[in-house]
């Protein structure tokens, strides 16, 4: 697939400066769907992979371009994996990420550290046109555990629970660099750009 520009089908701003960031290097002129005034859809997915391709079949069809959209959620084991694909309305509606935070400790009060086994999951999903019946889906997984309480100031979501067991401190006490060479989000998208023929 030949690619020189394309859409970030997202309104998460944390998100899209990381995917900015890690496609800087691409050669693929990276836009926003805010530049569009693309209006937000339902995500009615039942798995990270049918929220990607919704995302990124609406911000095509709106747009012209070449899509890109992340899905992406924490999944905790002692929670039988929630909040999953729910994981930016954990708390409900509006996203809220300290609502998220706090509710997610509250769940996991009793749990003790060995059992706060915890991984963030990312699928991108690439379309070159809103009718594109083969989008090209890579997905990334960065595990770790849920700290007692929130640690750091970096990132956004759950960075601040989650422990970064190699690097002994929570995702959101990373560098953007360190953290833009370990997490989920980068794994697929190193994924992606090897598919694409890209440096990464």
């Amino acid at each position: 697939m030949r690619l020189r520009e394309l859409v970030i089908a997202t309104g998460n701003r944390g998100k899209l400066a990381e995917l900015r960031a890690l496609l800087a290097d691409s050669g693929i002129e990276v836009r926003s769907q805010e530049d569009f005034a693309v209006p937000g859809i339902a995500e009615t997915g039942l798995s990270f992979v049918e929220n990607a391709i919704i995302k990124a079949r609406h911000a095509s069809a709106h747009t012209g371009l070449p899509a890109l959209a992340d899905d992406s959620g924490l999944e905790v084991d002692a929670l039988a994996g929630q909040p999953g694909v729910h994981s930016a309305r954990y708390a409900g509606e509006p996203c809220d990420d300290a609502a998220n935070n706090r509710k997610l400790l509250e769940a996991l009060a009793d749990v003790p550290a060995a059992r706060r086994t915890a991984r963030f999951h990312c699928v991108l999903a690439l379309l070159r046109h809103p009718a594109d019946p083969v989008p090209l889906i890579c997905a990334g997984r960065w595990e770790g555990r849920i700290l007692q309480a929130p640690a750091g100031e970096n990132g956004f979501g759950y960075d601040p629970l989650f422990l970064v067991e190699t690097e002994g401190c929570s995702s959101a006490q990373l560098p953007r660099e360190l953290k833009n060479r370990l997490s989920h989000r980068a794994q697929a998208l190193g994924q992606l750009l090897l598919a694409l023929g890209k440096p990464c």
